[in-house]
């Protein structure tokens, strides 16, 4: 590898100043992210604000990083197209435990590329910067340790862990190695979210109190149930080292091809998708965790053999810290969802919410009045007709004509520019991390405080009862 690369980023601001309306429009690599409808009192006081970040990353094409992607599922060769659109990545190797995804990778990137069964093998070559961790939930922990204490640095698909007990032996061995993790949760990476997280430090919303975050889902593909090889196979899978390490038991294509649905190697939705909820929500509030973790579901209506539920909510709360407030939070994932494909996160404050959804966010706002309000549904209507003229008289003086009205706020929309791509943003930061001139978004200690709680989840679903964490030192009470 030759010399780190260098960011330079331009700023240029132009401002046009009205007295009662602000658009904002904010761009980043030839793109907006763009603010439509309203006014907010605390970000400006002119009407229209155009902020242009033009924003290029000068990497060289001789500053090679030489990759190996271990486990060429889905997300395996998602990571894997992705990494390569960096400028000077380079795939080497690849590895995975069925012939079918090997074959397919000599197709896909070249019949140079060099295949096996065995990770060990890749951790063993000289010529491989970096390795991608897409293999099932129940070996992330491991190949990530051996990956680091053979050189290499990591970048490993979301949840980091399988069981909470792994978590911190992997920030051990990224401590003593000093090799850079990247954890794949790749909304941490997001503009919308940091343009969120601005706003939310501003006061936006008020003081935080609750969080209510969700996945809704409504197809098989959605519910895991992946489309099947004709081949799959004791002969074309290897069986043996995949369950390695783990009590004996007989092929079985549902637990390689379908991994998620079973615990022994994957998480289920808590792991799976909770991970993403509480790495968005860690990130706008800077929070370590959860103390208190519960969980309830149900496995409603995929009756495939799983054994995690297709229903779940978890309810955690968050003490107060000096970060942010005391807040709850509310989880839930729906695979068989009559709402169909949706994704949201709302964060409700005591002057406004912000909900998060598709590829932007929508900043709203009721703030009280400074009144209390007198009449309409209040006791006042009880007492004798004497008594209910005092008191409206003595509230009249008390409270102005002004004091009795709520303050109004125009709603706000932000979009994403179009074209960005957070996955894209994630790798780029880890590259820049590898080439040394980046500081990593989601290490292992963030990936690990995203996932510990929701493996929590997991353990109080199916031994009911309630979780206790220790957030700052990441264990169990």
């Amino acid at each position: 590898m030759g010399q780190a690369s260098t960011i330079k980023i331009k700023n240029y601001i132009m401002m046009k100043t009205k007295p009662s309306r602000r658009k904002f429009i904010r761009q980043l690599g030839g793109s907006s992210l763009l603010l439509a409808a309203g006014s907010y009192q605390s970000l400006a006081i002119d009407d229209t604000r155009t902020l242009e970040i033009p924003w290029s990353p000068k990497i060289s094409q001789n500053d090679k990083i030489r990759i190996a992607t271990i486990g060429m599922g889905i997300m395996g060769y998602e990571d894997t197209d992705t990494a390569l659109k960096i400028p000077g990545v380079e795939l080497v190797a690849v590895c995975d435990l069925y012939n079918g995804r090997l074959v397919r990778a000599k197709e896909k990137y070249g019949k140079q590329i060099y295949t096996t069964r065995d990770y060990r093998e890749i951790l063993r070559r000289n010529d491989i910067d970096a390795v991608i961790v897409a293999t099932s939930d129940n070996w992330h922990s491991r190949i990530s340790i051996d990956a680091m204490n053979n050189g290499k640095a990591v970048y490993c698909e979301k949840p980091m862990v399988h069981k909470i007990s792994q978590g911190l032996p992997v920030i051990e061995a990224c401590r003593k190695t000093g090799k850079p993790m990247q954890v794949g949760s790749q909304r941490v990476s997001s503009i919308v979210y940091a343009k969120a997280k601005e706003l939310y430090k501003s006061g936006a919303i008020g003081q935080l109190n609750c969080i209510e975050a969700s996945f809704d889902r409504q197809d098989a593909l959605g519910a895991w149930q992946y489309t099947m090889p004709t081949d799959g196979s004791p002969q074309t899978v290897d069986w043996d080292r995949y369950v390695e390490g783990m009590n004996k038991m007989a092929w079985d294509p549902k637990k390689f091809f379908w991994w998620r649905n079973y615990r022994d190697f994957g998480t289920g939705v808590a792991g799976d998708l909770f991970v993403h909820l509480l790495s968005g929500i860690h990130l706008l509030t800077d929070s370590y965790g959860p103390d208190t973790i519960f969980a309830s579901g149900q496995l409603c209506y995929w009756k495939d053999g799983r054994d995690v539920p297709d229903v779940m909510v978890g309810i955690m709360h968050y003490p107060e810290a000096k970060e942010h407030p005391e807040f709850q939070v509310m989880l839930r994932v729906n695979f068989v969802s009559g709402q169909g494909n949706v994704g949201i996160t709302r964060f409700v404050g005591s002057e406004g919410v912000m909900e998060m959804i598709d590829n932007g966010f929508v900043l709203s706002n009721s703030i009280m009045a400074k009144a209390p309000g007198i009449g309409d549904w209040d006791s006042f209507h009880t007492y004798p007709e004497a008594m209910q003229k005092e008191l409206m008289r003595q509230y009249e003086q008390k409270y102005s004509v002004e004091d009795r009205k709520r303050p109004v706020k125009e709603g706000v929309r932000y979009t994403a520019p179009q074209g960005f791509d957070e996955h894209l943003e994630h790798f780029r930061n880890f590259f820049g991390a590898v080439r040394g001139n980046e500081t990593l978004v989601e290490g292992p200690e963030f990936g690990f405080r995203a996932a510990a709680p929701t493996l929590a989840c997991n353990d109080s679903y199916f031994e009911k009862k309630i979780i206790y964490w220790d957030p700052v030192n990441m264990k169990l009470v």
